[in-house]
């Protein structure tokens, strides 16, 4: 059960504060789009070096184990993403 509801609670609380600093409005995320407003992307940034800091802080207190993951296909993952890129960059466009 917990497996479910603490990573759903992480979500709301991210989801949150995405909305309360102001990061899904619109000419936040055009403003992304056209380099003029970087505020979202420093914001994801710094969401995402607190994220890996917590995980090898767990890690390394033992509170949590990684498993083995399946082999990454950095290739595919990249056209992939550049794909969803340029498609977001065009319907904003």
């Amino acid at each position: 059960m917990s497996t479910v509801v603490i990573p759903l609670i992480i979500g709301l609380a991210f989801g949150w504060s995405l909305h309360k600093a102001g990061m899904t409005r619109y000419h936040k995320i055009v403003n992304l789009f056209r380099l003029t407003d970087l505020a979202v992307l420093k914001f994801m940034m710094a969401a995402m070096v607190v994220g890996v800091g917590l995980i090898y802080a767990f890690v390394g207190f033992g509170w949590v184990t990684l498993a083995i993951s399946t082999p990454v296909y950095v290739l595919g993952n990249f056209v992939g993403g550049l794909v969803f890129g340029v498609g977001m960059a065009g319907a904003g466009f």
